[in-house]
């Protein structure tokens, strides 16, 4: 089984994948974009009925980071530098959303991304994002002591 059987299997999610119901879908080589698939849990909502912002961030940082995984065939994982996003309209309660990460450029020394959050049938977008990152090696939980 390989790695990317392992994150669909859910045997090699991490521990905030799992919180953030998140799905690995596929991985276009062409275009270096991942899709990934998120239910909207209860507990990442606020008062307002739909989800907290910085959980967004958590959204677009799980999908633009396995973008780059993805596109080093599970070899590497970016650290984050920054992340900015841009909110568009209101993730509702249990709604499945679809993400989009895209790798824009990776050198040895930083790695560029792009994230789009989007209803599940694609007619509205609720979230962008970008991020610069570093290259490192991927942890596997027995490293970090998780597994």
């Amino acid at each position: 089984m390989d790695w990317r059987d392992q994150i669909q299997a859910g045997a090699d999610s991490s521990p905030h994948s799992n919180l953030l119901g998140s799905h690995f879908v596929g991985f276009d080589e062409a275009t270096q974009t991942a899709t990934m698939r998120f239910t909207v849990k209860k507990e990442m909502t606020t008062w307002r009925g739909g989800v907290q912002g910085g959980l967004i961030a958590g959204y677009l940082d799980d999908v633009m980071g396995y973008a780059f995984v993805a596109a080093t065939d599970g070899e590497m994982a970016p650290l984050n530098l920054d992340l900015s996003m841009t909110l568009i309209r209101l993730i509702p309660e249990g709604a499945t959303i679809i993400g989009k990460g895209r790798v824009i450029k990776a050198g040895r020394r930083v790695v560029f991304l792009e994230g789009e959050l989007w209803s599940e049938d694609g007619s509205a977008l609720y979230a962008r994002s970008t991020s610069t990152a570093i290259p490192t090696a991927r942890p596997s939980p027995t490293e970090t002591g998780m597994g």
